[in-house]
């Protein structure tokens, strides 16, 4: 099968987007100790998506451009040109003709990328692909046992307005999963408390305007993590992965937690 590669242009520093995108040469900077592929040439002969296209520092969007007219790019620190044959699929939430006018897009980048366009619509437009997307989620999502939502809490999902779309749902029926525990059935007193409309008091933990603010999130994060933990018995990369974080992130909150 013909390679399908994916990037999120927000993920790394331009420096290192740069190298990610296009490789790099031994010695082309500090640590750069062995040769390394960009992923435009592991995508060669196939398709790579690009993520976040509009957070694409203006520098390499010249070199995106490059890929898109000749097929061609240079490795960071390299003199010798590399081709490729690449088809580009790009998304992106922001309004490039905004990004236009301020000066932080290429316009013939643009001419160059929009050539079929799909609009998404927010999910608070499409509301009947929640309860899709929720099982899809309770399926692919690690588990000890099937889970599902009550119908309470099915309904505050839909009524919820959903502002980070389908990743802030992904996040929000993990970390429902993790909170349930061992329950089958993953009731709404579980659900972030924007979702459910008010912050209330339950067995499990008592709310209050007393104490500050950093003291309760700090609470609830050491709970998360340690039922992350839990769950993915002791695997912190696993444990990271249903927290939606990075492994070093993790690690980091381990040690400040003592959890480790």
């Amino acid at each position: 099968e013909n390679p399908f590669v994916v990037q999120n242009c927000s993920a790394f520093s331009e420096t290192l987007l740069e190298s990610e995108l296009f490789g790099h040469v031994k010695g082309a900077y500090t640590g750069a100790h062995s040769a390394k592929r960009g992923l435009f040439e592991v995508a060669d002969n196939g398709t790579f998506f690009l993520d976040e296209l509009g957070e694409m520092p203006p520098s390499l969007q010249a070199k995106l451009l490059r890929v898109l007219q000749d097929g061609t790019f240079m490795p960071v620190g390299d003199t010798r040109e590399k081709k490729v044959d690449v088809r580009i699929v790009a998304a992106t939430n922001k309004d490039l003709n905004e990004l236009i006018k301020e000066g932080k897009f290429r316009e013939d980048l643009y001419y160059r990328i929009c050539g079929v366009r799909i609009h998404l619509p927010p999910l608070r437009e499409r509301k009947e692909d929640i309860p899709v997307l929720v099982e899809h989620f309770l399926k692919s999502l690690p588990s000890d046992k099937p889970k599902r939502f009550s119908e309470g809490a099915m309904a505050l999902l839909m009524n919820y307005h959903w502002p980070g779309n389908v990743r802030q749902l992904e996040n929000e029926v993990a970390r429902a999963m993790v909170l349930s525990g061992s329950c089958e059935v993953i009731e709404a007193d579980v659900l972030s408390p924007e979702i459910q409309g008010e912050i209330h008091t339950d067995s499990r933990r008592q709310t209050s305007f007393e104490g500050r603010l950093k003291d309760a999130v700090e609470s609830l994060e050491r709970d998360m993590i340690e039922a992350a933990l839990s769950k993915a018995g002791g695997n912190k990369s696993e444990a990271a992965r249903i927290l939606g974080i990075s492994r070093s992130n993790l690690i980091s909150k381990v040690q400040q937690y003592g959890l480790g």
